[in-house]
């Protein structure tokens, strides 16, 4: 557990300050220099380049991270291991770019508003595919090496900051919009690049191909573990991204883009859990291959217990502050408030259930992963294609929280009853309890002098009650233990 320690607390720290970072772009200075509808076609660019990316990659990334175990051995290139994960996704993307250059009259079509916009930066979306799908790769390869911190740098840290900047000029002039939008799509395509390098510095990139990658483990397994990983990669995305592409589709670009403001508030919420989920995967992937289902059951309610503690804290001191928070910004972005709110509770939810899909996939029975995602998927679609017309934005949110809150539910069921394993202990109730007391007490905090002063008084009241009775009752040993840490090094 030494490395997963030292990883999951470099990604921690890092995706601390990630939070930080992105809450200085999506609250002080995106919302304040870009109108809602140019936010909207930047978000409609991303969520169309995700998509693209993970269809061309095969499901390869997933499959990296489960098989690399069995390839392992430096000495030799791990086998030619990491030509094989790049080179087929790059060969189905080839097909993917063709189909996407001949759709474009039908994806325009779907925009009819905002379709002149789009299609000045349609073939950009291209390029941020293919970097997009480089960096998940890479990113996977390096999850499977346990080299995870420097890449939750990269795009935690450096991308932030890099994309603040391109508005910070776009804000002074510097840039005209069309220049912003070149700049955001090269700074996130840069980040592939960085990987790449930082792969070098490491030693790991072995990019001489061999025949030897073909007689570790039986091709056919590969490829078919990649074939229902990708088919669940899609759902994933179609789940998480179609209602920012269907918002600026029944809608227009500016409820995308104030759907897209109110989404990455609340994308706050996850990025500790992200940190934790990066080392956990390959973690996982090792305790099936050794069959340690204690180690994996003990990991399971541990890692329940940190993300119940962390994201009760978090979703509340976000929730408690959304006044603060949307007064920093353009008035036009207040509309999202609600589908904020919906969306803090559909994220918690997922937090609080723990790693069950990393459990999963990196499991024997993989397979059931996609019938769970394929269904919820459909289902997405349809609630936003009803919700959206009738309810605008707050549809769009209600959504995306009822696919969090089934396909965990489901996946929770599916990992008791499959292997006995479940994620909760007595003290989880305990640690939502007492997040309700400290939520309770810092919402009675009423206005005072102005909402910066609220805000601060809210946030100290909260993490001292908060902090005061996880001391008291011990309901998180690890508490006592980091704060024991700290003070001996003071």
């Amino acid at each position: 557990m030494g490395i997963v320690r030292r990883q999951g607390l470099r990604n921690t720290v890092i995706s601390y300050i990630g939070l930080a970072l992105g809450f200085v772009n999506t609250v002080l200075v995106l919302p304040k220099v870009l109108e809602p509808h140019q936010i909207g076609l930047t978000s409609v660019l991303v969520a169309l380049a995700t998509m693209f990316a993970q269809v061309s990659a095969f499901g390869f990334g997933n499959m990296g991270i489960r098989f690399f175990p069995y390839f392992r051995q430096r000495e030799v290139g791990h086998h030619g291991f990491l030509p094989f994960l790049l080179g087929v996704p790059l060969l189905g993307f080839s097909l993917v770019a063709a189909l996407y250059l001949l759709g474009k009259p039908l994806v325009l079509s779907w925009y009819t508003e905002d379709a002149a916009l789009l299609n000045q930066y349609y073939v950009w979306g291209l390029v941020l595919a293919l970097f997009t799908l480089l960096l998940n790769l890479q990113d996977a390869y390096l999850k499977a090496l346990y080299h995870t911190a420097f890449s939750s740098f990269s795009q935690e840290i450096v991308l932030r900051l890099l994309i603040t900047a391109g508005a910070l000029l776009f804000g002074s002039g510097y840039l005209d919009f069309h220049g912003y939008v070149l700049w955001y799509i090269g700074v996130n395509s840069s980040i592939a690049l960085l990987l790449t390098v930082y792969t070098a510095f490491i030693g790991e990139l072995h990019l001489r191909p061999t025949r030897a990658v073909l007689g570790v483990r039986p091709l056919r397994e590969m490829l078919s573990f990649g074939a229902f990983a990708l088919l669940g990669n899609v759902s994933g995305v179609i789940i998480t991204t179609i209602d920012s592409l269907m918002v600026g589709s029944k809608v227009n670009f500016d409820g995308a883009g104030v759907y897209s403001v109110a989404f990455f508030i609340s994308t706050a919420l996850v990025l500790p859990f992200r940190a934790l989920y990066k080392i956990a995967f390959p973690l996982l992937a090792d305790y099936w291959k050794e069959n340690d289902l204690p180690r994996m059951a003990d990991f399971y309610q541990r890692t329940t217990r940190l993300n119940t503690l962390l994201g009760c804290y978090l979703a509340l001191g976000i929730a408690l502050n959304l006044d603060f928070i949307f007064a920093q910004m353009k008035p036009a972005y207040a509309a999202g408030a609600t589908s904020v709110l919906i969306l803090l509770g559909g994220r918690l939810f997922d937090g609080i259930t723990g790693v069950n899909g990393l459990i999963v996939v990196t499991s024997p029975r993989y397979r059931y992963d996609l019938l769970f995602n394929a269904s919820l998927a459909a289902a997405t679609v349809l609630m936003n294609l009803l919700l959206i017309p009738r309810m605008g934005l707050t549809g769009a949110a209600v959504a995306a929280a009822i696919a969090l809150v089934s396909i965990n539910i489901a996946r929770t069921w599916f990992v008791w009853y499959s292997f006995g394993l479940q994620p909760f202990d007595r003290r989880v109730p305990l640690i939502l309890l007492l997040a309700a007391a400290a939520g309770l007490a810092a919402w009675l905090v009423p206005f005072v002098y102005s909402l910066f002063v609220t805000m601060l008084l809210r946030s100290t009241l909260l993490t001292a009650v908060y902090g005061g009775l996880l001391l008291l009752t011990n309901a998180e040993p690890q508490v006592r233990e980091v704060l024991r840490k700290l003070l001996k090094r003071i």
